[in-house]
């Protein structure tokens, strides 16, 4: 029911996505990118998806260094991030799938001790910037702007984060 509930989101954000391409003149993302020209804007969207790819692989990271018991969610669903345009409402629970997780893990993990924040408020922060990003206006343009500020914040936690969970980080009783 979750899954069909998703979809269903899913459709106006793929109405979104399609509008540029079925209204050239109206702005927006294509437009944007339009003056980067063809060569600039393959590197760019190629340099965009290296950098998700990145972020899921930190993010699928922490889901898999917090205890089992702890996620709630499989580590591999990072990867619907790719899957457009269901995407656009799965990174709502992505997002807080990893936060529950880290939430999760610091009831027993001293690592986590002094994290008050699990990344909740920038992870779904640059959600929703990103689907108003979506606006072929004004708007649009700088919810794009605050996306990219929040998305680069939510991945800063999520270093840092991983960082505290690395095995190394965690002290080993003595024996």
């Amino acid at each position: 029911m979750l899954t069909l509930f998703k979809i269903l989101l899913s459709i106006p954000v793929a109405v979104a996505l399609a509008y540029p391409f079925l209204n050239p003149g109206a702005g927006g993302l294509l437009g944007e990118i339009r003056l980067l020209g063809p060569a600039g804007s393959v590197v760019a969207i190629a340099a965009f998806l290296w950098l998700v790819y990145r972020y899921a692989c930190d993010l699928r990271q922490t889901l898999l260094r917090v205890a089992p018991a702890a996620r709630p969610a499989s580590p591999d669903s990072v990867w619907l991030i790719f899957l457009l345009p269901y995407n656009f409402i799965e990174d709502f629970f992505i997002i807080a799938n990893v936060a529950k997780a880290l939430r999760n893990e610091a009831q027993h993990n001293p690592a986590l001790a002094g994290f008050r924040s699990f990344g909740m408020a920038s992870g779904i922060g640059w959600c929703a910037a990103q689907i108003v990003s979506l606006l072929p206006n004004l708007l649009g343009s700088v919810a794009g702007l605050l996306a990219i500020v929040l998305w680069l914040g939510h991945w800063r936690f999520i270093r840092r984060a991983n960082r505290a969970l690395a095995p190394a980080a965690v002290p080993q009783p003595a024996v």
